[in-house]
């Protein structure tokens, strides 16, 4: 079996380095400070001031956006969103990512990533492949950690298949508190496992239809970095048992 091969690997250490914030967020990370600065400078309102200076600096940290090395192999499939792994089921795919053009209409294996309002929420792709079809549909907004979000909730299908025909499906769900999901990428967009694909606004869910024949390779309750976990290899259904510690 060949082995992975990972985006920078020359050899070179790395870094910690702070991450940028993503140009979507700029805009209400600057609205919050100029709101601290009004509380502080015109109303003279310092405790509610330094209140509204901890909410801005959790604006820009909620749109960070740091750089992920994605592992690269063509059987891999790696985490769309950073979270906590709270739903892995066998459910049938959505009407909107069904039938012959779709992802049939056999259950197949959902896991489930919800992001909390900590958690970074630019979403990546899951595979490499091609964007076959976007499906944006309106809905309520309870908590995404419940699992009738996945037919309630706001959401958005991404179908994406890879060269060899093999189809994945993964739904951005807005959650209890997120009203946008915002997309980057559209039908016919040829993209590459871990790029960036969208995000949605402060709270939410992700979740990923894995192939037929295929089972995660991630446990529940585990957490997943976008881009970098794998969460299943296709065609591979391996046999996991997972210890709290």
């Amino acid at each position: 079996m060949t082995l992975p091969t990972y985006s920078n690997g020359e050899g070179r250490g790395v870094k910690w380095e702070w991450p940028p914030v993503h140009p979507e967020g700029r805009k209400f990370g600057l609205i919050a400070v100029a709101i601290t600065l009004f509380l502080w400078f015109v109303l003279g309102w310092d405790i509610v001031g330094w209140l509204m200076a901890g909410i801005s600096l959790w604006v820009f940290a909620f749109f960070r956006d740091p750089a992920r090395v994605t592992p690269q192999h063509d059987d891999l499939v790696v985490a769309p969103a950073d979270g906590l792994i709270t739903l892995i089921q066998k459910v049938a795919p959505p009407r909107e990512m069904a039938g012959a053009d779709g992802l049939g209409d056999e259950p197949m294996t959902r896991v489930s990533i919800f992001m909390s309002v900590f958690d970074v929420h630019i979403n990546r792709a899951p595979i490499t492949g091609t964007i076959k079809n976007v499906v944006y549909i309106a809905g309520k907004f309870v908590n995404a950690d419940l699992d009738k979000a996945s037919e309630d909730n706001e959401r958005q299908h991404i179908l994406m298949e890879r060269a060899d025909g093999t189809r994945i499906g993964f739904t951005q769900i807005a959650g209890l508190v997120a009203r946008r999901i915002v997309p980057w990428v559209r039908p016919g967009d040829a993209v590459v496992a871990g790029q960036r694909v969208g995000l949605i606004r402060f709270g939410s869910r992700v979740d990923v239809y894995l192939p037929h024949g295929t089972e995660p390779a991630v446990l529940l309750g585990q957490r997943s970095v976008a881009g970098e976990t794998v969460i299943a290899r296709i065609g591979q259904a391996p046999q996991l048992l997972g210890t709290g510690q």
